[in-house]
This record gives structure tokens, C-alpha cells and sequence, in this order.
């Protein structure tokens, strides 16, 4: 059974930045390509980045492109997301999930993939 917890959030002023992680706990990690998603409250939940298995390809949401990086550890089975320049906009509950269907623009997860729990990253003006 796959497992994921997020952790890194907290409250953080404009400008500054956090990092996101997201430990995988079960089987064939390195097999999984990896995103992170945000909602925002009343707001749709938005594709932010995804990482594929090998690492050779990512990709970024425009609103965070040139800001946040994502990277993989297969060993340590944990993708994170460096997020630098933070804005009040960026203000959401981020996940990670597994994608099923790849990293692929849009970024999106399909019935048989996995989510974390969440972790809150709030940006004061």
C-alpha cells in the first residue's frame, strides 16, 4: 500500500521562500512519476508541477514557473518542491500525488493514483 505525507508548509511572509516535501512509503518509488497540486480556498485545484521517474522531464504552472523547483530523491523516496519568491496568491493546501498517467501537461491524477494529506503554505502580504 502506498503512502504519502507531505510536510513543509507553515506561514511565511511575501518574498520568502519554504520547501515542500513528500515522503513516499511503499513499493517501486523510483517507477512513479510525481506532481504537486494546490487549492486554494473556493478555488479549483491547480496542477502546480510534476517530476517525471527518471527526472529527465518536469513541468511547471505558468503561475509558478521561473519560482518553484521540483526534484526527486529516489533514494530517500521523497519528492520535494523549492518554493522561492512566495506570493500571497500562492496561498493554498499543497498535495503530492503519484500520476498514473505520466507528467504531462495538464498535470492530472486518474482513479488509481495516491494522495498525500496536505500540508498548509499561507504567504502574508
Amino acid at each position: 500500500q502506498v503512502q504519502l505525507v507531505e510536510s513543509g508548509g507553515g506561514l511565511v511572509q511575501t518574498g520568502a521562500s519554504l520547501r515542500l516535501s513528500c515522503t513516499f512509503s511503499g513499493p517501486a518509488f523510483s517507477t512513479y512519476d510525481m506532481g504537486w497540486f494546490r487549492q486554494a480556498p473556493g478555488k479549483d485545484r491547480e496542477g502546480v508541477s510534476c517530476i517525471s521517474n527518471s527526472v529527465i522531464s518536469t513541468y511547471y504552472a505558468d503561475s509558478v514557473k521561473g519560482r518553484f523547483t521540483i526534484s526527486r530523491d529516489n533514494v530517500k523516496n521523497t519528492v520535494y518542491l523549492q518554493m522561492n519568491s512566495l506570493k500571497p496568491e500562492d496561498t493554498a493546501v499543497y498535495y503530492c500525488a503519484t500520476l498514473a498517467r505520466g507528467c504531462i501537461p495538464p498535470v492530472a491524477t486518474g482513479p488509481f493514483d495516491y494522495w498525500g494529506q496536505g500540508t498548509q503554505v499561507t504567504v502574508s502580504s
